[in-house]
């Protein structure tokens, strides 16, 4: 009796187990056939079986993330409104919640309420750099040019990985006529998000920035500040940078083209490293030497610059250039830039001047 009682038991506990591993197995497997139809765009099924997954798990918090989500894929405001603001109170609250809950009131015109959450939210994940994105594009909205701006070079220092803030501000930078952050900025995210609709768009921003640099010598009017102590600050940089870059105006005297461009920017790397380099260390001058090294600076100048100067030349280029500019891009691949969290030199003192807005 005891020997079947015991086994019993042992088959009672053992069908729990088993019982519990295909629930979770089955809305597991639920999910995975929801986010099909979401990438299909069927997000009335998608819904379907994201409420069927949750039945089973009512406390799964992914689960209920991406059912707001697909609410708001669909248009359904409100319902996603009512799935997502509990889970901003959540324990398990996450950064992707709140971009999601302020997409939502985006779409509601709630904008106040959305500016409060991206207050909360930065106060939660002050490092990151998908918050300050979207939080620029909302005061944006407001058309509060000077606090996006902000918000955008705020999400460059405190999470310089993640791209879309280097865009923003690249693009805010070139409506308030500064070519220098254009550049630099600009150059960053190209290399980051190499091959997209938005590496062009600021591929011509790049561009013209540095005709409208060596168009007004007035911009590299720079005065270093004295640094007997040995200390460095954020305008220091920029001053460096004027002074470094305002050196190769001799070399600028038919036009700004990708090969005056390979000229003006490798004198500019030898000054900078001779005098500024170990003061104000910078990934993306270090990515450049590096190119510079291996021979490919060429290449990735052509790759920088040629689309937006002239098409058919960069293509003539390439194709005279094969070999050399498959190496490059091989090397880019396997050697991305990647800035450093220690290396941000932004003072925010440039404000929006000559605006187009």
């Amino acid at each position: 009796m005891n020997k079947r009682s015991s086994l019993l038991k042992a088959f009672l506990v053992a069908g729990v187990l088993f019982s519990q591993v295909v629930v979770a197995q089955d809305a597991k497997e639920l999910y995975n056939t929801a986010s099909g139809f979401i990438r299909s765009g069927d997000y009335s099924n998608a819904i379907l079986v994201l409420n069927q997954a949750l039945q089973l798990e009512p406390d799964n918090y992914e689960y209920k993330k991406q059912l707001a989500f697909t609410f708001y894929l669909k248009g359904d405001l409100i319902k996603a409104k009512s799935v997502v603001e509990p889970l901003l109170n959540h324990r398990d609250v996450d950064v992707q919640a709140f971009q999601i809950a302020g997409n939502i009131y985006v779409g509601r015109e709630e904008w106040k309420t959305a500016q409060r959450m991206y207050e909360r939210a930065l106060k939660k994940f002050p490092n990151s750099g998908e918050l300050y994105n979207d939080n620029g594009t909302l005061l944006m909205n407001f058309k509060m040019y000077d606090g996006a701006l902000r918000s955008w070079i705020k999400g460059i220092e405190q999470d310089p990985a993640f791209p879309g803030n280097y865009y923003n501000a690249t693009k805010t930078y070139d409506f308030s006529n500064n070519p220098l952050w254009c550049i630099l900025y600009g150059e960053t995210f190209m290399n980051m998000e190499s091959f997209t609709t938005r590496t062009a768009e600021i591929r011509n921003i790049v561009l013209e920035s540095y005709k409208k640099l060596f168009n007004d010598p007035s911009l590299f009017d720079a005065m270093l500040p004295d640094d007997k102590k040995g200390k460095k600050s954020n305008a220091d940089f920029v001053e460096a940078y004027k002074t470094s870059m305002g050196k190769q105006m001799s070399v600028v005297t038919g036009g700004i083209d990708p090969e005056v461009l390979v000229m003006v920017r490798t004198r500019f790397l030898l000054d900078w490293f001779s005098f500024y380099g170990m003061k104000y260390p910078f990934a993306l001058f270090d990515f450049q030497r590096s190119l510079l090294r291996e021979g490919m600076f060429e290449s990735y100048n052509q790759w920088l610059f040629g689309p937006a100067a002239n098409q058919a030349g960069y293509k003539a280029w390439i194709g005279l250039h094969k070999q050399d500019y498959d190496a490059f891009l091989n090397y880019q691949r396997n050697n991305p830039l990647k800035p450093r969290p220690d290396e941000y030199y932004n003072d925010g003192r440039f404000t929006l001047i000559n605006s187009g807005y």
